[in-house]
């Protein structure tokens, strides 16, 4: 079983399902089912630390660049996507919820970095610690 989960992924995960369908749990590649599952999960979390990341870089570059907002309003465009992609994720993985404080401090650095980065600024142009609240960048209404 572990030469087909490393040669033919598909046809291992096919595999699985119809052992499962046929009540022969006892032939089941339990590690690589265990592996799968929390790498689903790892991929959730990352997925949303991501959102997190992009959407604190533009709302940084839309407070220290306001003369650059308006080109094209691809900022505004992002910030709403990153705001609305993180609450789908959310949606479809509640359980990450109790993790956003541990997200927060790691998607503001690398936000600042990457803004940094992005518009040629010092990283000490932007305050080391996250200005606004978590409910804040997520909120709709808010523009700083």
């Amino acid at each position: 079983m572990r030469d087909l989960y490393d040669t033919d992924f598909y046809s291992w995960t096919q595999r699985q399902a119809k052992l499962i369908r046929e009540g022969r749990l006892a032939e089941l590649d339990l590690e690589n089912i265990l592996e799968e599952i929390e790498s689903m999960g790892r991929s959730d979390y990352r997925a949303l630390q991501s959102r997190l990341e992009i959407l604190f870089m533009h709302l940084l570059k839309w407070e220290y660049q306001p003369e650059k907002r308006q080109m094209g309003h691809s900022w505004e465009r992002t910030i709403r996507e990153q705001r609305k992609q993180a609450r789908r994720i959310l949606q479809d993985s509640p359980g990450l919820k109790n993790k956003i404080d541990a997200m927060l401090p790691v998607a503001y650095k690398r936000a600042v970095e990457d803004a940094a980065e992005e518009t040629g600024l010092s990283p000490s142009t932007f305050p080391k610690e996250r200005p606004w609240s978590y409910e804040q960048a997520m909120s709709t209404e808010f523009w700083p």
